[in-house]
């Protein structure tokens, strides 16, 4: 799903995103909700940042991955993070930094890929066709559950994409929490 808004693009560069698992929700710019079995998934893109929010069909134990600009705290994404705060959960992260026609051609094929996947959503930020996030559940896979993101910086040419695996227990095990 490709969403249309005018807000500004707000974040600066790859530098300073934070990622945490802590971070209470904030409100979106455009969201989409996708259901899989046994959770509800909810795509959402903040500024140039994003959340992620699983959240399992018990309604025990969400998990809200953040990836943003978060005042208050030091930029810089972990390459790599692996915690069990619902069932198994690891983040991976990769900063590439690309000339202009390089990030162009990536910003391209994220439009095909994402725009109009059904477990997918991409915002394109007013100002500059190349700042864009995206975000898309992983459709080959239900367990464990898998997402990609992708923020483009276009003012530091930079594109910074994220996979996200979470294997969550099992119903009776998260009901009996």
């Amino acid at each position: 799903m490709r969403a249309s808004i005018s807000a500004p693009f707000v974040d600066t560069s790859a530098d300073d995103l934070v990622w945490t698992l802590d971070h209470p929700l904030v409100a979106p710019l455009a969201t989409r909700t996708v259901r899989v079995p046994g959770a509800r998934v909810e795509l959402r893109v903040l500024g140039a940042s994003h959340q992620v929010v699983v959240a399992p069909e018990s309604e025990h134990g969400s998990l809200v991955e953040t990836v943003a600009c978060l005042p208050g705290l030091p930029g810089g994404l972990p390459g790599g993070v692996e915690r069990s705060d619902l069932g198994r959960y690891r983040f991976d992260s990769l900063v590439e930094p690309l000339p202009r026609t390089a990030l162009a051609l990536r910003v391209e094929r994220l439009h095909r890929e994402v725009a109009d996947s059904p477990r997918g959503l991409l915002v394109a930020f007013p100002g500059d066709p190349l700042a864009v996030t995206a975000l898309r559940l992983v459709p080959d896979r239900e367990d464990p559950l898998r997402w990609r993101t992708w923020h483009a910086y276009p003012q530091s040419g930079e594109l910074v994409t994220t996979t996200s695996t979470v294997t969550m227990p099992p119903t009776s095990e998260r009901t009996a929490q």
